[in-house]
């Protein structure tokens, strides 16, 4: 029913407009609101029989011709193509402002003598969360498995770094069955039915 909606309400649109008549005066026309017209043309719902032999008769085509499909869809120009944005360019100039919030913190922090260059470690997983999150918007994922292997590494190197006084290279051990349980939950795929 469905289909019947969108290809008559598709019918009446270009007929209508192929006339050069407004949906006020084919509505008048046939003894309706240019409101039924409007529901009739955003497919919420289908005129009755009368009406539609009356709209025949208008247009002059047949009934099965309003409820016939006759052409493809085909998709509206982009009404703003100045309004297109890169998604590489986003992507580069969110990763670019993390950084610049990384050396901002880094040189507020060397003013009053301390140092801060652990926040640099940090704005890598930083990154990277963002880096995962746009190409899984933008891209559908494609390549998130390297950029999740970069991450692992990077959040225990952070952790290191930040544990660097008391010596902790046993962490850095936990780097590779961590990176092996991320391949290994890149492997798994569902089972066929």
């Amino acid at each position: 029913m469905d289909d019947l909606k969108v290809i008559t309400a598709s019918n009446i649109i270009n007929l209508r407009t192929a006339k050069g008549l407004t949906q006020a005066e084919l509505g008048e026309m046939l003894s309706y609101s240019d409101k039924s017209v409007s529901k009739w043309e955003r497919a919420e719902a289908v005129p009755d029989a009368y009406v539609l032999k009356h709209m025949s008769e208008i247009f002059g085509v047949s009934v099965d011709y309003l409820l016939s499909s006759h052409d493809q869809w085909v998709p509206p120009k982009d009404l703003h193509p100045h309004r297109k944005f890169s998604s590489k360019v986003i992507t580069a100039l969110s990763i670019a402002g993390i950084w610049t919030i990384a050396l901002f913190i880094f040189i507020i922090g060397w003013l009053f003598e301390k140092n801060l260059w652990l926040v640099f470690v940090y704005m890598l997983p930083v990154s990277l969360i963002v880096l995962l999150v746009l190409n899984s918007v933008w891209e559908s994922g494609k390549n998130n498995r390297h950029i999740i292997y970069a991450l692992v590494a990077s959040l225990f190197s952070a952790v290191y770094f930040s544990l660097l006084s008391i010596n902790p290279w046993q962490i850095l051990l936990l780097i590779i069955p961590a990176e092996v349980l991320v391949f290994l939950a890149f492997r798994v795929k569902k089972p066929h039915k």
